[in-house]
């Protein structure tokens, strides 16, 4: 008799209801189970591989923050936010030159290794029951998957996040069993402190780490945990800080974004800083915008082109979450409680700091792995003792999970031909028009102008991708706006420009709606050029065009 044939004989109970059956089968074939799921995780997020940018940007600001480390070194620190993945990305760089496809492949692999991670994490301390549809969920999740190919942070801050959930649970429970022993346990203690200051480092939300373990070691009155816990965390914290000091003089990953988040518009500075009220308010509105319209929309549940929000809806769900909180600390599972805690934290920042027009869905993405745990286990918890409950469980569960996986395969399967075709050559296949005109006039900017000429433009980051690393301005609002028309004042605007050294500017057709050409389209550069084009009509001479419709032109300042 095997060894798992032996432990099976001994631990399983005989079935008496679907539950039941379940939780003994998924007990006997763990190990298929976890190799069942983390082939569905790899495959899946070959079936989403995107070779592409994406039209939102950031991936290729993050990429174009790595290529500056390595080529504007030691002038050069990235702090827009946390920047961990932009020096980890300036490592790439640094080995292998600016490689998409290399890049996208580390965060297939960082994304496959959190979801391992996860597993091993929480298997064996949950119902299989409750386990198992979460496993799934981060597993085959589509926007999971979406960012799995990404050069976003999302992939990255899944393993880091998975490494302290790993690291997190084998600490406490050792501290339940042993107490604290820093004679057997520093290795223990070490990587939790890492992977407190690597998640910290790799999202700014994630620094909440710190007062969740701290509040959580205090609610066990365990200070010596507390101490060791802080301590571990700030031998790393300080030894960066100290690097950073040194090599790029004094940097904050807080300096870039604090001053763009105080503001109650994070592209029109003009309209002044928010108040106690406003913060409020971003809470309010962000729980509407996250918990009533994205948690659904990523679970499946609403249409992704859905507007609406609903403050009772949001309200269920920060009321359900909470009671899963209180009822993992009735069961005394310590590190579910721990992770709640910490993941409470990090919406409850976001939510106050982030202007509600940011509206990403990943923002409340990398938080539900956690969310789902908690309400799964709160409706397990008060079901499974009912015959009646067992089945309505059963229904939730079968409903949420099969909900995940349809829109997961539904949105897979058209993303094949696509990543056949970029794999190929086609690195443009997938675009709509606009954006295909837009970055081949990038391109044509990298081949045709001379190495100094800087280009202003809408996305910049996207366009030093496609330009070849060629460096572009970027105008992510109007400048110099006059406060009557609402457009650049021509003057200030072009005296603006001549103190940037921008000698040519971009005007892309980029649709509002990136679905349909209703040929609504993003106006910000064009309510510079337009004023200027007016009052100095020979100021701005046209050198390119890109595309039959929904052109891109290109225009040079002319002395």
């Amino acid at each position: 008799m095997s060894k798992v044939q032996a432990k099976a004989k001994t631990t399983v109970k005989k079935p008496g209801d679907t539950i039941s059956k379940l939780e003994n089968w998924f007990t006997v074939n763990s190990k298929k189970t976890f190799y069942t799921l983390s082939s569905l995780c790899l495959l899946f997020s070959f079936m989403f591989f995107n070779a592409r940018i994406s039209e939102a940007h950031d991936d290729a600001l993050y990429l174009e923050a790595g290529w500056r480390f390595v080529n504007e070194f030691p002038n050069y620190f990235y702090t827009q936010n946390a920047p961990l993945y932009p020096l980890f990305l300036a490592l790439l760089t640094k080995l292998f030159g600016l490689k998409l496809i290399l890049f996208k492949l580390f965060s297939v692999a960082f994304n496959f290794f959190g979801f391992v991670f996860f597993y091993k994490a929480f298997e064996k301390r949950l119902p299989y029951a409750v386990f198992i549809p979460v496993a799934v969920f981060v597993a085959i999740n589509h926007l999971i998957m979406y960012y799995a190919s990404m050069t976003f942070t999302e992939a990255f801050y899944f393993f880091l996040q998975g490494l302290f959930f790993f690291y997190a649970t084998k600490t406490v429970e050792t501290v339940q069993r042993e107490n604290v022993n820093m004679n057997t346990q520093w290795k223990l203690w070490l990587m939790l402190g890492l992977s407190m200051f690597l998640m910290s480092t790799a999202k700014s939300a994630a620094v909440v780490v710190v007062p969740a373990i701290v509040l959580y070691f205090f609610l066990e009155k365990n200070y010596k945990a507390l101490g060791f816990s802080v301590a571990s965390y700030l031998i790393f914290k300080i030894a960066y800080e100290g690097i950073v000091r040194i090599i790029w003089g004094a940097q904050n990953q807080f300096q870039g974004q604090s001053r763009i988040l105080m503001q109650k518009d994070p592209y029109d500075k003009s309209l002044g800083d928010e108040d106690v009220s406003g913060f409020i308010q971003r809470f309010f509105d962000n729980s509407e915008l996250y918990l009533s319209k994205r948690f659904f929309q990523i679970i499946g549940w609403r249409d992704e082109a859905s507007l609406e929000v609903y403050g009772l809806l949001a309200f269920l769900v920060i009321t359900v979450t909470l009671m899963g909180l209180w009822m993992v600390f009735k069961q005394k599972n310590k590190p579910l409680f721990l992770f709640g805690l910490f993941t409470g934290a990090q919406l409850l920042l976001s939510f106050v700091i982030l202007q509600a027009r940011w509206d990403q869905p990943r923002i409340v993405l990398v938080c539900m792995p956690i969310m789902l745990l908690l309400i799964f286990n709160l409706f397990y918890s008060y079901t499974h003792k009912m015959s009646m409950g067992k089945l309505i469980y059963i229904a939730i569960t079968v409903l949420i999970i099969g909900s995940v996986f349809l829109s997961s395969v539904k949105r897979g399967m058209p993303n094949i031909p696509i990543v056949q075709k970029n794999l190929k050559g086609d690195k443009y296949f997938g675009y709509t028009p606009d954006w295909v005109n837009y970055l081949r006039c990038s391109e044509w900017c990298a081949d045709s102008l001379k190495k100094e000429d800087l280009v202003a433009c809408r996305k910049a980051p996207m366009s030093f991708v496609y330009g070849k690393g060629k460096k572009f301005f970027p105008i992510y609002s109007v400048i110099k706006k006059d406060s009557l028309t609402q457009q650049s004042h021509p003057d200030s605007a072009l005296a603006y420009f001549a103190s940037q050294k921008v000698t040519h500017i971009m005007v892309a057709s980029l649709r509002i709606d990136p679905s349909k050409n209703t040929g609504q389209i993003i106006n910000t550069v064009h309510n510079i050029v337009q004023p200027i084009m007016e009052k100095y009509p020979n100021k701005l001479k046209l050198v390119h065009t890109e595309g039959m419709s929904e052109q891109c032109y290109l225009f040079e300042i002319t002395k």
